[in-house]
Formats: structure tokens, sequence, C-alpha cells
């Protein structure tokens, strides 16, 4: 029996990588010509795209094209593939962020085409998340094709298991996703000669990575082979009439339970910059929109789905996988950075208008009171330190100075005064306060500062005695080593996971393979970044009166103790900063590099003092166990490295920092590598040109943050989810003095469990319905009820392990109903 072999034609177009985005709209709209021409010229030849981003390009630039291929669609002879907005990473986005390149893709190809793809594609993202199958199952997919990673080891076709047990089918394509020019029925004929076994394959041809797609002469050559029709019967196909011949065929495939990993690991870190970018403009708009429907339904302001769209459009285009990942020329990572600064900038203006209004009822201040308004976006309470900056209603030149202190319904909080981000030494004007407080959930919190006025600024108590800052609460204690400005003891609740010298820079050798596409980890450790002495000390922290210390309190008050060091490694520095809480025993660190080492890569390693540690962490919808061989891994918000013999879990929040590994040697955080930029490697070709100065990535001043904890396992495990994204989607606080008229606001949405996520809220596409998101995070069963008190509506849901549930609500008839991800 002959194979049947479906030809799926393509043109992989990449709209940014080695050229800018004007080059890839002009090469779309090229392709999409020459394709259309050959469609027309070529009985039953079908060609496939998909991206809804280079659609739009045609249809604005060149719109007589736009038509021909919207007629050529009707008549079957070019395909909407996909029907993503674009072929993102498919690593770091979040599970909301892949459900909205989803929803937004498919709306266009449905309003546009009137199609909707069945198959998803992401031919060139350099791995899959695991997170995905749920995300495909409940947007109308049934299966799924990639190339990455080369070397994985499953041929061809296998059944994807997603962490809530939905399916869909894969096909890891055959050689790559594009072949030479005339080179199409050679990739046949190899496929026969490798698989001669299977009874129908799939064969991926078309000229790329820049454009080209088919050409005349493959044509021709694909049509006098389909006449001789021996050897295998070879046919233009599509992704969905491959997948309907292959279910047909009920033979049975491998199942996978895992995320499709690794390849080029180097793209887990590269240009950081606009990893933290995106990690921010994720949060701002997915915050923001909890925040403008909250306004929204209870008539403070029309809902602003334009504005929303487009600031959603910048951030889809730049998680495009050669722009998230960090592999494309310096033009483009100025571009990507400047195209989410104007999604941030409307976020901005969007905020400031959905704030003001959810400050309705506020009472008025009583004299001598100045208000801080903190908006919680989240339907749970958020715990944590606030900070917040406002003016004095008077420059004070008297000598003195005002404290401040911080009241919530009438009864003082933890506060203290820190340096303002100004730098007014000379005059009392400009206040930075710092609060601790619990939010209520989905509301405004008020809170209202007294001022006191002091004879001077109080002295810090915290100091070092005998070489070591030891700072002690009932539940914490953390020791710094000031001459090392390592921490040498992190103790929570009587319960330990670090070792001494913890939050160590250390430096590695690498390369200039802006990918890490020949490598799985990074361990040639070539050198530590070590405390300055004191006159180095003093010349990189700007102080010109008098030498301190490389290891000194620059904060200490009764919210916390800010303990910084100053370290010093070839020509580069880092300002590290130990932020201890007098309650709770979550420690921040803050950690500014100034970064201009070459071919090299920056980690922070927290040493662990167990043996045998589960390492774990957070995936699109989802959490897995990662790498303890030292191989780099990949996850989002938060990592946890797990004691069970202990019962103890060390759990690592972050704002934007993707990689790290772990092994023996403890944990080890990715922060920063500095290879050239899309410096591709090829056998044992020299990378960078050896004759002139070539730029790298990531030189220059970079800061990260993150928020460390231990405890009890299971405790960790609960909390972790809901930590990470109040620290990801920042309550926003503001001094604010309201006007006292409106009629006081309830909490918007609330939820009765302690685990379950929100990870949108948001108004539907097409109605006035409330869409609301929410994921089970922890692997456990879990019931929840779900409450919008000013509307008078309550739901009690139970979401399996790892279940993403999307319900419609109708605010007018109080109908909830469970839809799929693209709300119906």
């Amino acid at each position: 029996m002959k194979p049947t072999l479906h030809l799926l034609c393509n043109a992989h177009l990449d709209p940014v990588w080695l050229w800018e985005w004007e080059e890839g709209a002009a090469e779309a709209i090229s392709t999409f010509r020459t394709a259309a021409d050959l469609c027309e010229e070529f009985d039953g030849f079908i060609f496939n795209h998909n991206e809804a981003v280079l659609y739009e390009w045609v249809e604005e630039y060149e719109p007589a094209l736009f038509k021909r291929i919207q007629d050529l669609v009707r008549k079957g002879k070019w395909h909407i593939m996909g029907g993503w907005y674009l072929q993102p990473d498919c690593n770091l986005p979040s599970g909301e962020s892949f459900t909205r390149q989803i929803l937004v893709g498919k709306r266009y190809f449905k309003e546009k085409f009137g199609v909707e793809p069945r198959t998803a594609i992401n031919f060139d993202s350099f791995g899959h998340t695991r997170g995905l199958v749920q995300i495909l199952a409940k947007s109308g997919y049934d299966s799924y094709i990639h190339m990455r990673p080369n070397d994985y080891p499953v041929k061809h076709d296998y059944r994807w298991i997603g962490f809530d047990g939905s399916s869909v089918i894969c096909n890891k394509v055959f050689g790559a996703y594009l072949t030479p020019r005339g080179k199409a029925v050679e990739k046949c004929l190899s496929f026969i000669k490798a698989e001669p076994e299977r009874d129908t394959g799939l064969i991926l041809w078309g000229i790329g990575d820049h454009g080209g797609g088919p050409s005349r002469e493959d044509l021709t050559i694909i049509t006098e082979r389909m006449k001789k029709n021996d050897g295998a019967q070879i046919i233009h196909s599509t992704p969905e009439a491959y997948f309907k011949e292959r279910a047909a065929s009920n033979m049975p495939l491998p199942e996978i339970k895992e995320s499709i990993l690794p390849f080029a690991v180097g793209c887990y870190t590269s240009q950081v910059r606009i990893k933290q970018k995106h990690r921010l403009l994720e949060n701002e708009l997915y915050m923001l929109e909890k925040m403008c429907a909250a306004a929204f339904v209870q008539g403070l302001i029309a809902y602003p789905a334009d504005e929303l769209q487009a600031a959603l459009k910048d951030l889809l285009f730049c998680e495009f996988h050669d722009i998230l990942p960090g592999s494309s020329i310096q033009p483009v990572e100025d571009m990507a950075i400047r195209k989410m600064d104007h999604a941030l900038e409307i976020a901005s203006r969007l905020k400031a208008r959905a704030f003001f209004a959810l400050a309705a009822g506020q009472p008025k201040a009583k004299d001598g009171e100045i208000p801080v308004l903190v908006y919680n976006p989240h339907p749970y309470p958020v715990d944590g330190v606030f900070a917040c900056e406002f003016q004095l209603a008077d420059q004070n030149w008297s000598g003195t100075w005002t404290d401040v202190n911080v009241y919530a319904d009438g009864k003082k909080i933890p506060t203290q005064v820190e340096q303002e981000m100004s730098n007014l030494n000379f005059l009392d004007w400009r206040k930075h306060v710092v609060f601790r407080a619990t939010l209520a959930p989905s509301s405004m919190n008020r809170f209202d500062c007294r001022l006191i006025t002091m004879k001077k600024r109080p002295a810090r108590k915290l100091k070092a005695r005998n070489g070591k800052i030891t700072f002690k609460t009932d539940d914490l204690t953390v020791v710094i080593n000031t001459k090392t400005g390592l921490i040498d003891t992190f103790r929570a609740k009587g319960k330990t996971l670090a070792g001494a010298n913890a939050f160590q820079p250390v430096v590695l050798k690498d390369n200039d393979d802006s990918w890490g596409m020949q490598v799985k980890r990074f361990d040639a450790v070539e050198g530590v970044f070590k405390l300055m002495n004191k006159k180095d000390g003093t010349r990189f922290s700007g102080v010109t009166e008098g030498l301190i210390d490389s290891v000194r309190v620059v904060e200490d008050g009764e919210v916390r103790a800010v303990v910084e060091a100053v370290f010093a490694y070839g020509s580069s520095a880092i300002c590290q900063r130990y932020k201890l809480p007098r309650h709770g025993t979550s420690v921040e660190i803050e950690t500014r590099v100034h970064w201009e080492e070459k071919s090299r890569m920056l980690k922070l390693r927290i040493p662990v003092t167990a043996k045998n540690c589960v390492y774990r962490g957070q995936t699109a919808f989802g959490a897995q166990d990662l790498p303890v061989n030292g191989d780099e891994a990949v996850a989002q918000q938060w990592m946890s490295v797990i004691d069970a013999k202990h019962d103890t879990a060390l759990t690592v929040i972050n704002d934007g920092t993707y990689a790290s590994d772990f092994s023996g040697d403890g944990l080890r955080i990715t922060l920063l590598r500095s290879p050239g930029y899309s410096g591709h490697p090829h056998k044992e070709a020299i990378i960078m040109r050896q004759d002139r100065y070539s730029p790298r990535i990531d030189q220059g001043e970079r800061l990260f943050r993150f928020w460390i904890a231990i405890g009890r396992a299971d405790e960790r495990a609960r909390a972790i989810d809901r930590e990470a994204l109040s620290k990801n989607q920042k309550p926003y606080a503001l001094s604010f003095f309201p006007s006292g008229s409106g009629t006081p606001l309830e909490n918007f949405v609330t939820l009765s469990d302690d685990a379950v996520i929100m990870s949108a809220c948001k108004k539907a596409e097409d109605s006035d319905a409330l869409i609301i998101r929410l994921f089970e995070p922890t692997g456990t069963e879990r019931t929840t009820t779900l409450a919008i008190p000013s509307a008078g509506i309550t739901h009690t849901l139970t979401l399996k392990p790892f279940e993403v549930k999307t319900v419609s609500i109708d605010r007018t008839t109080k109908l909830i109903k469970e839809t799929d991800l693209l709300e119906r």
C-alpha cells in the first residue's frame, strides 16, 4: 500500500529577527502576492499560512491583495492555518497571554475569513510548555504541530497530555518547517526512505525564514511527480486534513506527559530587559482589566475595550519567538522596548481613570491627615508591605523632621519613612512612607497618614557587631556577614534550608551564541563577585564625604530593616539590598548589577543544606518538576526547593527572571548573559567578528528583585501562587484627597478558598457580560465560592487539579454559565 504524503506548503516568515518589522511587512506582502499567483496558476495547490499580524499588514498596506486572499480562502485554495496572532515563545508567556494569542487571532480570522482552524502550529518556538495542552483543548483545537526541540526523543505523532488530563494530538515535523528551492520532492523521498512503515506522513515545504513560500520550480516538479503516482500518493493538503486521516487510522500513539524541552536554554535569559518589561506589561494589563471591569460593572466608567485591545496587541507582538527569547538584532530589541512602553503608557492612563472612579464614596480627609488609597485587584486579602510617596503641605525649613504614622480604620499600623526617590536632603518636604497592612479583596483600601514633628530623624538601631549584622524577630533570623556581604543564616519559624554565603553573585564562562543552542547547562564557574574594600565601595556608591562601610544598614524601622552590600568583579559591580521584615518571613533581595563582562553569565547562588531535594517551578497554568542535575531550567513567577524529609520548602518569587539551575551545589538563579546580538553558532566557526568592536547583549545597569521564604512544604505550595501574583500584579497605591461624594463601594469579587487564582476578570468580547477566569494552581481539587456582592451573585465551583475554568456572568439575569477560553 502506497503511503499518502500530505504536502503542507507554508512560508516561515518571521515578522522580525535579523531584520526590522518594516522589512518583515514588505516580505509578507511579497510572499503572499507570490503565493496568491501560484494558487491561481496551479490546480489543486493549497497555500497554508498563519499569524494574524501578517494578514493585518497585508490588509492595511495592500488591500487589493487581501481581497484576493479572501477569495482564495473561500475557494479552498488558501488555508488559514494555526489561528494565533503570531508564533510566540512557548515557555515565557503566562497562561493568560497564551489565551489572548488565540483569542485575538481566532477572532480576527473568523471576522475576516469566516474560518476557525482546529490545528495550532508553532513551528519555530524554542520548546513548548505542558500548560499549552489545556489552553489548546479549551480553545477549539484538537491537534498541534511543532518542530523544536530538534532532538526531542519522539518521532512525528504523539498524544500530548496536559496538567489537567486534557490532550491534543501532536506532530513533530519531519526534517524542518521549510525546504530549499526545488527540494520539496526530495524531502518526500527522504521521508519514505526514513519511515517505510508509515502509511501517512506530513511534509512541510516552502522557502523561509525570510518569507518566500512556494516556488514555481517546486510546484512544477511536484505536479510531475503526482502524475507518476509511484512510491507514494502525494497530495496538496492542510493540517486538519492530515490529522483527520491520522485519526481514522486508529494507530496507537505514544503519550507524553511533560513539557517539550529543552532547546536554546540561553534564550531563557538573553535580553533580560525585554523579559522584565514583558512581565511588567503582562501584569499591568491583566490587573488593569480587573480594575476596569470593577469600575464598569459598578457603573463608574465605560469599558475601554479599544484602548485595552491596542495595548494587548503590543504585548502579543513582543511575545514573538525571536523577540521575547532575545535572539533578534539590537534594533529589534529597541523596537520591542518602545512598543511595550507604548502599551504601558496606555495602561497608565487607563489605570488612573479606573482608580479615580473606584475611589467613589471615600470620605473627605480630616484636618491634618493625608489619605493614601490602595486598590487591591485580587479577590482575596493581600498581606504585605506597601509604599507610597506624597508631598507635605508646605516645605519644612525649620531644621526639624516630620515623621509619619499610618492608620487603618483608626488603628495605627507599622509604618516607617524611608529615603524618597528624589534627593532634596537639605529640605523636609517629600515623604516615602512604607507600611505593613492587610488589604481587603477587590476593593479600594483607605489609610490615613498623621504627621509628627521631631527634632531629627530617628537613628538606626540595627548595627554590625563582631563582623555580623544580626536581624531577629519572633519568626525570622537573618545573619549577614560583614566580611563577605552575604547571608550566613536564614531561619524562618525554626526552619532553614539555605546554607552560608547565600545570594552570592557567580560569574560563569559563556559564549556569543544568543540562543545557547548547543548546550543544556552553564556550569563553568570563572569566579565570584567579592565585597569591595571601603575605598572602592565608597567610590562606587558615589559618596564624597568620607569613607563608608561596604556592608551597611540604610533603613531601619518598625516595618523592616534594609541592609546593602557592594561587590565587584572584573569591570562590573553590584549593589545588593536585603529587605528584612519585622513581621512575616519573606525577605526581599534587590540586586542592582552594573555589568560590563563579555561572553559571560551571571547567576545568584543559594546553597542548600538538604540532600535529595525536589525542584519545582511555575509554568503557564501549571507547575512542574525541574531538573536537579544542573541543567538550565525555565519557570515563571516562582521556583521552589522542597526537602520532603524535613517538610521544608524554600520558595523564590521573581518579577521578570525565568532561568535557573539546581544541583548538589544548590539553587542558582540566572540573572543575565552577554553574548552577541543574533550570534548564531555553526560548527567550529567563530561567532563574532574579530576585527572590530561588537555590541553585546545586556551591558550596563540591570535591576532584579526576588522574594525568598522558607516554611512548611505544604503551606508554601498552597500560598506561593497567590503571593507571586500579588508581587507581579502589585496593588496600586496613591495619595489622593477624595471629594467625599459618591456611594461607598463593596468588594467587587471574592473567592472563599485559600489558593485559587483569578487569572482574568474582564468584559466579554461580544456583550456586556462579565468574564472571570479561575485557575487551580496546587494540583489538588478545590471548591471555591465566587461572589460579586454588588450584584448579589454567588456561585460555587469545583476545579480539578490544575484546571482552568472560565465563566460568563450576565449581570441582568444573574445567569452564570461556563465557557471555553474563547468565551463561547
